[in-house]
C-alpha cells in the first residue's frame, strides 16, 4: 500500500494521531464515539482499494463508482455516509489547456477517505491549513469534506478568470481584423470551456440540497457549504455565457474568412480580366504576322504600327484597373 497512501491520521479534538493499524484504529473510534481519521489515496488499483474497505466496509454502490472511475460530479446518501464525486481541473499556462482528473470523498461518521485520480488539485495543502486550524477539525469530517470542496471550487474560480482572459484575446483578435486567428484555436478553447462546465454545472443540485435540506449537514456547516454553492453557481453561469460568446466569435471569423475569399476572389478576377485585355490583342496579331495592319503604318518615314499596339493596350489596361479600382474590386 506504499506509495497508494499519500497520508493517514487521526484527529482527536482537532490533534493529529498516528494511524498504524486501520482496522483497529477504526474499532476503537467507533467503540469511543469520538474523532475520525483522514485515509488520503492517490490512482489506487482494484486490489489496493479493496483492502481500505474491508476495515471501513463501505457502501457497495458508492465502492463501485469509486472503482470504475470517471462519474459524474455528484453527491450520493447513504445511511452509513456520503460518497461525493468532484472533477478536478487543473490550467496549463503554456497551452491554455484544462486538465481534468477526479477526486473521489467517502464521509463516514468516524472516517474520510480521499481517492485522487490525476495530478490536479493535490490535498496536501487543505491537510496542513486544516491541521493549523484544530477548532475546525473538532467539527469532525464534514469539515474535512468543505475544506476539500472549497480548494477544488477555488480552482474553478481561477481557471474561470484564465479562461475569460482567453476569450477576451480571441475576441479581440477576431473583430480587429487579425489574419493570425484560426478557427482550430476557437474550437479548441470552446472545447475546453465544455471541460469546464461538466465540472460544475453538475455540483449545483447536491450543493443545493446540501444547504437546504436538514439533516444532511450539520447547522453550523451549512452556510459554508451555500458560500461553495454561489462560488459554483457563478462560475457555472460564466461558463455558459463562455460557451454562447465563443460560438458567436466562431460565425463571426468563419464569416470574415468568407468575405475575404470573396474580396480575394474579386482581385484576381479584376487582375487576370485587365491580362486578358493584352493577352487577347497580341495573340490575334501573332496568328498572321505578315498581314497586321500597324505593322508598315509610317509617318515621315518612321514605323509606329508597333507602339501604337502598345500604347492600346496599355491604355485599356490603366482604364479596366481605373474601373475595377473604383468598384472596390481592387
Amino acid at each position: 500500500m506504499g506509495p497508494v497512501i499519500v497520508d493517514k491520521a487521526v484527529y482527536l479534538d482537532g490533534q493529529r494521531l498516528s494511524c498504524t493499524d486501520l482496522g483497529a484504529t477504526m474499532e476503537r473510534l467507533r467503540e469511543e464515539g469520538h474523532g475520525f481519521t483522514w485515509i488520503g489515496l492517490k490512482d489506487p488499483t482494484d486490489a489496493e482499494f479493496a483492502r481500505v474497505n474491508e476495515d471501513l466496509r463501505l457502501h457497495p454502490l458508492a465502492v463501485e463508482d469509486a472503482v470504475k472511475g470517471h462519474q459524474r460530479p455528484k453527491v450520493d446518501f447513504y445511511p452509513n455516509g456520503m460518497f461525493v464525486v468532484l472533477k478536478t481541473l487543473r490550467y496549463i499556462e503554456a497551452t491554455s489547456d484544462v486538465e481534468t482528473g477526479e477526486l473521489m470523498l467517502f464521509v463516514g461518521d468516524r472516517f474520510v477517505v480521499t481517492i485522487r485520480r490525476g495530478e490536479a488539485n493535490p490535498l496536501g495543502g487543505v491537510r496542513r491549513l486544516l491541521e493549523s486550524h484544530p477548532d475546525q477539525l473538532e467539527h469532525g469530517p464534514v469539515s474535512v469534506m468543505y475544506s476539500v470542496m472549497d480548494s477544488v471550487v477555488d480552482t474553478y474560480v481561477t481557471i474561470d478568470h484564465e479562461l475569460s482572459d482567453d476569450l477576451d484575446d480571441i475576441e479581440q483578435r477576431v473583430f480587429s481584423g487579425s489574419r493570425g486567428v484560426d478557427a482550430t484555436e476557437i474550437y479548441r478553447l470552446k472545447r475546453e470551456v465544455l471541460e469546464f462546465r461538466r465540472a460544475s454545472v453538475p455540483l449545483l443540485e447536491p450543493l443545493q440540497r446540501l444547504t437546504e435540506e436538514a439533516g444532511l449537514v450539520p447547522d453550523p456547516a451549512r452556510p459554508f457549504f451555500n458560500d461553495i454553492y454561489d462560488h459554483v453557481q457563478r462560475v457555472s453561469e460564466h461558463a455558459e455565457n463562455y460557451d454562447r460568446l465563443l460560438t458567436d466569435v466562431l460565425s463571426a471569423h468563419l464569416a470574415q474568412i468568407s468575405v475575404q475569399q470573396n474580396e480575394d476572389m474579386r482581385k484576381i478576377s479584376a487582375w487576370v480580366a485587365i491580362a486578358a485585355v493584352p493577352t487577347m490583342l497580341a495573340g490575334i496579331y501573332g496568328m498572321n504576322f505578315d498581314n497586321i495592319p500597324e505593322l508598315h503604318f509610317a509617318i515621315n518615314g518612321v514605323g509606329w504600327g508597333y507602339f501604337a499596339v502598345l500604347f492600346v493596350m496599355a491604355s485599356l489596361c490603366f482604364s479596366l484597373y481605373r474601373a475595377f479600382k473604383r468598384s472596390g474590386w481592387l
